[in-house]
């Protein structure tokens, strides 16, 4: 048996700019400034007896073949990885796996491609978990999503990743102190929204419109350095502006991003004393990242919310997907 944990991501500025619409077409290509968050997605792989595979997620499938998986991440990995018959996996999570705006669904691809390659004895490194987690959902299945996910996933800590416009993909940690990292921990926070969406339809409209819209990207990444800059100056006010600067030029960019009741709860936590707040991911739904200093606006924000609102602390992961259980059987 094998386990694999993989974080999920928490993009502070950028987003947007990881399309392929966007930094193809970029002379300098996208950049996103983001940080792997202790929070993951679990993947166990076991050979079985026979050659069956059994499939253990929000659903169970229990199939002979691997062309009638239903779930598309779980068979594209098997065929990736050539792990295609007498296997059982199993998926769980530390929070809901999609429509979270953290990007757990590749964190699903990149978990199980660790796992999956370790068990058949070919181990991929970091790097092709992520350039691999992206041919999958991109190219394979189609998915209108960008690569700043896998990439996240796989390496872990807090970088800037860029997106140039021959399709490869560079890293850049943030040079921050242990101070600094303990003050990013204790004055930022995630708020859930209490809803959950699809990210394809309103990443599908945000591709479209991407032609239409390139000067507000451009000042998105733009914003990726800015935050690193302040990250690593440890001038957390000043990435907290960064961060709602950043929310103000996103919610215009497509139908479906925000709504009514996201600009209220928007509103209330800045009236708590927040003092940047930016909704992840796509849009729609999941976790705002909130910039609340002192312990006064963490006391009233617990008070103001409403109880579906939970908060979440924001904790740095600093090893990426890691195989943390290995009993050393193999597949095959």
């Amino acid at each position: 048996m094998l386990i694999s944990r993989t974080p999920v991501r928490v993009s502070f500025c950028g987003g947007g700019t990881d399309l392929a619409a966007f930094y193809e077409n970029h002379p300098d290509g996208g950049a996103v400034t983001s940080l792997a968050m202790a929070r993951y997605l679990y993947v166990t792989v076991n050979p079985r007896f026979d050659d069956s595979i059994r499939i253990s997620y929000s659903s169970m499938e229990f199939v002979e073949n691997v062309d009638q998986v239903q779930h598309e991440l779980v068979r594209e990995a098997m065929k990736s990885t050539g792990v295609t018959s007498g296997i059982e996996i199993t998926t769980i999570a530390d929070i809901p796996s999609r429509g979270t705006g953290l990007g757990s669904s590749s964190a699903v691809t990149v978990g199980l491609l660790n796992a999956l390659s370790t068990l058949a004895g070919k181990p991929m490194s970091a790097e092709e978990l992520a350039e691999e987690a992206c041919r999958i959902e991109i190219d394979v299945l189609g998915q209108p999503i960008g690569k700043q996910d896998q990439y996240a996933a796989a390496i872990g800590g807090v970088n800037t990743i860029g997106f140039l416009p021959d399709g490869s993909v560079s890293i850049d940690p943030l040079n921050l102190s242990e101070d600094v990292k303990n003050c990013i921990e204790n004055e930022f926070i995630l708020v859930y929204t209490g809803l959950t969406r699809s990210a394809s339809s309103v990443l599908k409209k945000q591709k479209e419109m991407t032609s239409s819209r390139f000067q507000e990207l451009t000042v998105l990444r733009h914003q990726a350095f800015e935050v690193r800059s302040a990250l690593e100056q440890h001038h957390l006010d000043l990435a907290a502006h960064f961060l709602e600067e950043s929310w103000q030029i996103k919610r215009t960019l497509v139908d479906g991003i925000t709504g009514e009741n996201l600009d209220q709860l928007h509103d209330l936590i800045m009236d708590s004393g927040a003092t940047g707040a930016k909704l992840l991911g796509a849009g729609g739904g999941g976790f705002f990242l909130v910039h609340a200093p002192g312990e006064y606006t963490r006391r009233r924000l617990n008070e103001r919310l409403k109880p579906e609102n939970r908060i979440l602390p924001l904790l740095i992961d600093e090893q990426g997907s890691t195989i943390i259980y290995d009993d050393g059987k193999r597949w095959g």
